[in-house]
């Protein structure tokens, strides 16, 4: 039975998620103009095929891992356009166009994920508070004084040059979620910033932890073990809520869509500098299993899960690498700067390297899942 929960998760995690993403794709193709052959759903014998009034062919196909929309486009050898169908074609589109319709998929990822937060917080979330139990010995919040039980009731960003707070009041923290992807932030981007604590007795004082202080990520150690601020386990009959308004939840949602894409982009940038390991990258077999667990334990972590998901996709799709969204906006740049395109026989070549690289990444994502399934 967990097997099928598992799996039921995974399609349905896919399925939304690049359904999302594909018709942000087709949605701007058609305010913008350009002529949509085919939204098609998943990869290789089609299950269910519809023709709409526009001669759109709607496909949901056998494999559900992926799928594109087919727009009309000169530059596609397999087609014939007629003269009277030009000016709905891809490639006969002002450049701002095209890089919209590209750009589209990946930042309706985003979108997807500013709405499935807003969902929870209008819901009524249970959140765990920001109590914090004992740091580790030789850790940044040890060295301060940071006792178990002291709570963290505010955060301010602290300046690089002389530790000057940037604004003069102290953001509420509504609970550890909240103060964890806060913290991940200044970690990553290696900002000092400044606590506001209060002690189980009630007295309230604030401790700084100056930039330079701070834990450096590497793939060997988590930094948040060396800030040492890490929440003490607290009874579900102590956590709080938190239920927003339709407005403050979507304000809520999109900034905290903007923190966890600035911090998984600059994770993504340590793979390069070497701060972050390969075997952090996950496949399928990781996503499927973590699915499954959310599921289980509620819509509202399932739809958390999706979110996260998302944004990873919209980020990955923007990646500058052919065969992506990423890579075709790169295209749109040098068109830009040149003056011309690129053209169809070089884009081809940069294809089949594209190509090769995405198979790489792939296997090296279901290595990491196989080593973290079944090794001893």
């Amino acid at each position: 039975m967990q097997a099928l929960i598992t799996l039921a998760a995974f399609l349905v995690t896919l399925g939304v998620l690049v359904s999302f993403h594909e018709f942000g794709h087709f949605l701007a193709a058609r305010l913008c103009g350009v002529r949509v052959l085919k939204f098609v759903i998943g990869f290789g014998k089609p299950l269910f095929t519809y023709t709409a009034r526009n001669k759109t062919e709607w496909i949901i196909a056998a494999i559900p891992l992926g799928g594109y929309v087919k727009l009309l486009d000169g530059r596609d050898r397999q087609q014939t356009i007629a003269p009277a169908d030009e000016s709905e074609a891809f490639d006969q589109k002002p450049l701002w166009q095209r890089s919209v319709i590209v750009a589209a998929g990946p930042f309706a990822n985003f979108f997807l994920a500013v709405i499935l937060f807003a969902v929870i917080y209008v819901s009524g979330a249970p959140q765990l508070p920001a109590v914090l139990k004992a740091p580790p010995d030789n850790s940044v919040a040890a060295s301060l004084g940071v006792k178990e039980g002291d709570r963290v009731i505010g955060w301010q960003a602290l300046s690089k040059s002389n530790s000057v707070p940037l604004s003069g009041e102290f953001e509420p923290v509504l609970s550890w979620n909240t103060l964890r992807w806060t913290l991940l932030d200044s970690l990553t981007g290696g900002d000092g910033f400044a606590l506001e604590m209060e002690a189980p007795n009630g007295d309230h004082f604030v401790m700084r932890f100056q930039a330079s202080d701070l834990p450096h990520a590497t793939p060997e150690q988590d930094p948040m073990l060396g800030l040492g601020i890490l929440p003490k386990s607290t009874p579900l009959a102590e956590w709080t809520e938190l239920k927003l308004g339709p407005i403050q939840a979507a304000e809520f949602a999109a900034k905290r869509v903007w923190l966890i894409t600035k911090v998984s982009l600059r994770l993504m940038a340590g793979i390069l500098t070497g701060s972050t390991s390969l075997k952090q990258l996950g496949g399928p077999l990781s996503i499927a299993d973590m699915a499954g667990k959310s599921v289980q334990v509620g819509w509202q972590p399932f739809f958390a899960f999706l979110a996260l998901i998302s944004i990873s996709i919209g980020l990955l799709n923007l990646l500058p690498f052919p065969m992506l969204d990423g890579g075709q906006l790169l295209y749109d740049a040098w068109e830009l700067v040149a003056g011309k395109r690129i053209s169809i026989s070089m884009q081809e070549q940069f294809q089949k390297w594209g190509f090769l690289l995405l198979i790489s990444l792939s296997l090296l994502a279901l290595f990491n899942d196989l080593q973290r399934y079944f090794s001893p």
